[in-house]
């Protein structure tokens, strides 16, 4: 059954190559809330408060529940800590929440199996009340040479996102390049991530295909090639800078603590705003924080 408080059942029927890697990336990174839709399944419904991201581009009435959604979902622990965000204050960390998904569901599949999944905005859908996510996978791509793959990957994110950048350009008061900016940052966050939650499996030393989240940096000693410090090397390969409208570099460095140990980070382009809720925890990467707090919270 659908509710309309939980993802959906997903299938176990006949599993393709792409629906495996899905199975996969779930299980690797929890954190990603997606739930996977058989072929032969019905369609989530707005009545139960399901809206497709092709909705949320195109249909003013259901951002406006997506982004209500996000503000009743912030409001308890910006209340704990004396903060009451302001409207584009939701809208920001909605938006961060679907680009960091999205990235991570297009670069997940690349990362493990060198497949390039394409994502319609009419096969996502996004539950107001919670912020999970529904998808159908449908078509991938897969290419001989690495340069190429990064090329469809970049292609593959910028198409799937782009709808929704002018939609939430408004509520997030933000201009083109600032959004874009967002893009970018968030396509870095999920390939670091996947790489850190490989190493955290155990699996980091064996992964061999291809080439975040925002608050963790991982350590450098001891990582895998394939783990984070694979795919810091991979984001940097697939975001090395002048790849318009891809704002900026991965610009991964390497941190030194007093007891020598190394630990990768970067700085955002822009901020997510999460300051806004934790004034007192803002995102590690974020601008807002100094190299100096960095180590000290690591």
């Amino acid at each position: 059954m659908i509710s309309g408080t939980a993802p959906l059942p997903a299938t176990g029927r006949g599993l393709s190559p792409l629906r495996a890697d899905y199975r996969r990336l779930l299980d690797l990174c929890p954190a990603l809330r997606v739930t996977l839709l058989g072929e032969g399944e019905p369609a989530p419904t707005r009545a139960q408060g399901w809206y497709s991201a092709a909705e949320l581009a195109a249909d003013p009435a259901a951002l406006d529940a997506a982004l209500a959604g996000e503000a009743a979902r912030i409001a308890p622990l910006a209340a704990e800590h004396g903060t009451a965000p302001r409207p584009h204050v939701a809208a920001s960390r909605l938006l961060h929440h679907y680009l960091w998904s999205v990235s991570l569901l297009i670069a997940g599949p690349w990362r493990l199996a060198r497949r390039v999944p394409a994502i319609d905005g009419a096969d996502l859908w996004l539950h107001a009340a919670t912020g999970d996510l529904v998808l159908r996978p449908r078509t991938h791509v897969t290419l001989p040479g690495d340069d190429e793959l990064r090329a469809e990957l970049r292609t593959a994110v910028v198409a799937s996102v782009e709808p929704l950048l002018a939609a939430f350009a408004g509520p997030t008061r933000r201009g083109t390049r600032a959004l874009w900016g967002m893009v970018t940052d968030d396509l870095a966050s999920a390939i670091w991530h996947l790489g850190q939650m490989l190493d955290a499996a155990g699996e980091g030393a064996g992964f061999e295909a291809g080439a975040g989240g925002d608050t963790i940096d991982g350590t450098v000693d001891g990582a895998g090639a394939g783990g984070e410090a694979g795919a810091v090397a991979a984001a940097g390969a697939v975001l090395p800078g002048g790849t318009q409208p891809l704002l900026g570099a991965a610009d991964f460095r390497v941190l030194h603590g007093p007891d020598g140990r190394g630990h990768h980070t970067r700085t955002r382009l822009g901020c997510c705003l999460y300051y806004a809720i934790r004034p007192d925890n803002a995102c590690i990467t974020c601008p807002r924080t100094s190299d100096e707090e960095r180590l000290q919270r690591l």
